[in-house]
This record gives structure tokens, C-alpha cells and sequence, in this order.
């Protein structure tokens, strides 16, 4: 007899776009402000390459390990990829010893098409 026990599937988060295009309509104060964080994010420039080598990496995603070699420290990368991750720009899975981050593509898709209603 078996001892194989059938486990539920999590449900992966929801996650909320950030924004309207800004010709839809004026953002909401809660809108400006998340969408604020995301630019602020993405505005320091070890953060915008942390953010571009895992959106780069083969497979749509990037182990710690992988990403590292930006020009400081490993606490410093690990401080700027949480601060991604609370953006809402990257999401994260542990594996092993190991974490491995993504790109958040409804996320990066409406802050696309937020500027590219501008052009």
C-alpha cells in the first residue's frame, strides 16, 4: 500500500497591474503611488540592472546566483532585488538554498502600455 498523499495546488497570487494608461484618466492617489514605487525602483541603476539581467535570462528566470556580479556586495544585491520584489516588479521562489526571481509580466505589460499611450 502506498503512502503517496495528493497535495492542493496554491493558487499563485494575484497580482494588480499598477496603472490606466494616463490618457484613460487621471490616476487615483493609491494608482500614483504604487506606480510611483515602481519607477522609483527602477530608477537606481544597480536595481535597473539586477532587473535586466533576470528579465534577460534564458527561461524568464534567474537564480541569486546568476545575477550577482553587478558591482556590490551580495547583502547590497539581495537589498536591491527585496526592494523589486516589493514594487512589485519581480516575484521570487526558494529553491533549495537558492532563490530564484522573475519578471512580474502583468505588472512590466500595463507600466508598457501606461507610457506607450503617450506616443
Amino acid at each position: 500500500m502506498s503512502n503517496t498523499k495528493v497535495l492542493p495546488l496554491l493558487e499563485p497570487e494575484a497580482v494588480v497591474p499598477c496603472c490606466p494608461p494616463l490618457t484613460e484618466r487621471p490616476l487615483t492617489a493609491d494608482e500614483a503611488e504604487k506606480t510611483a514605487l515602481m519607477f522609483k525602483a527602477l530608477g537606481d541603476p544597480v536595481r535597473l540592472r539586477l532587473f535586466s539581467a533576470v528579465a534577460s535570462h534564458e527561461g524568464g528566470e534567474a537564480c541569486v546566483c546568476d545575477i550577482s556580479d553587478v558591482g556590490v556586495s551580495q547583502p547590497t544585491v539581495s537589498h536591491h532585488l527585496k526592494k523589486l520584489k516589493e514594487a512589485g516588479l519581480l516575484t521570487s521562489e526558494r529553491r533549495g538554498t537558492w532563490v530564484y526571481y522573475r519578471v512580474e509580466p502583468s505588472v512590466v505589460a500595463a507600466m508598457g502600455r501606461m507610457l506607450s499611450s503617450l506616443g
